[in-house]
């Protein structure tokens, strides 16, 4: 583990991404107010007479107002892999019927933002590897997983993996209230399809600990987000950037909210195929030592809004 450490920190810069990982995501820029009217010259006189008004020659040379340009609802990023849009706006965070860490519930307004449509797979997991030279996750020793199972999502991937794979894309980590947004939508539903309790055809769940059950992804449309986003309850937990903080909801920010600046552990979100159906809820949180590797955590990346220039 020590080597594969070293490996990202160096080919990377992850002691740069750990710090950038926690700054505060950029607050919806306020309209610029619009610049003073230049003083006239000197030589010109303070008002000139008003000239006549020319209506436009036709209803079609009237002026129309800009519509903005709206970012697709799904793209695909040089990895390969299918990203779906959650659109700016407010949500509600957390639950008053789940544990103390989710609570208070609280609404929280974020930025548009693209979320991977699938978990990474094994496949695109180990061409990054490759391309590092970094030591493969325990679950790829055989060799054939990455070819045979390249379609499953990656598992045994600590944090740092988790996010050296995403800065090496040219992605980052989703924040926790970017996940829960991304799997709960905005109309406060507890599991991603909506309140209905999650059976084997929404997600894979409540198997043995242990079992090589992970599901190769995209085979459970049934259970998919408002957005379009597959497998946020069951197969793998997935890692957020954020540091855990038991009593973050209580002095959590209204807009775009990151985690602490620092703690001990990561935060985990939406359950995995030894879970049952409770932590499956969208606003369930767990956490784990950064450097730790589980086979039933894995990881999806997310992405900011390309600016239109």
């Amino acid at each position: 583990m020590c080597g594969r450490v070293i490996v990202l920190l160096s080919l990377i810069g992850l002691a740069g991404a750990l710090s950038l990982a926690n700054e505060p995501l950029p607050v919806k820029p306020e309209s610029a107010p619009a610049p003073a009217s230049p003083k006239p010259h000197a030589s010109e006189p303070e008002t000139k007479p008003l000239e006549k008004a020319h209506p436009p020659s036709s209803p079609s040379a009237a002026l129309k107002p800009v519509t903005a340009l709206q970012p697709a609802v799904e793209i695909v990023e040089k990895d390969g892999a299918p990203m779906m849009l959650v659109p700016a706006g407010e949500f509600t965070m957390g639950s008053d019927k789940g544990d103390d860490d989710e609570q208070p519930i609280h609404r929280v307004f974020l930025n548009s933002f693209y979320m991977d449509k699938f978990e990474v797979t094994n496949g695109r997991f180990a061409k990054f590897v490759e391309a590092i030279q970094s030591e493969p996750p325990w679950g790829f020793v055989d060799k054939e997983t990455p070819v045979v199972h390249a379609d499953r999502p990656v598992r045994w991937v600590n944090w740092m993996e988790a996010l050296g794979y995403c800065l090496w894309i040219g992605k980052r980590l989703p924040t926790e209230a970017e996940w829960e947004k991304a799997a709960r939508g905005a109309d406060g539903r507890i599991y991603p399809w909506g309140n209905e309790q999650p059976t084997p055809a929404y997600a894979v769940f409540g198997l043995k600990e242990g079992a090589d059950t992970v599901a190769s992804i995209g085979n459970r449309d049934k259970g998919k987000s408002p957005y379009g986003v597959h497998d946020l309850a069951g197969n793998l937990y997935e890692w957020v950037t954020d540091w855990y903080d038991e009593q973050f909801y209580t002095k959590n920010p209204a807009t775009n909210p990151r985690g602490p600046l620092q703690g001990t552990a990561k935060v985990q979100r939406g359950g995995s195929y030894m879970n049952n159906a409770y932590r499956l809820r969208s606003s369930f949180r767990t956490k784990d030592d950064p450097t730790e590797h589980d086979p039933n955590v894995g990881f999806r990346c997310a992405k900011d809004i390309p600016k239109i220039r």
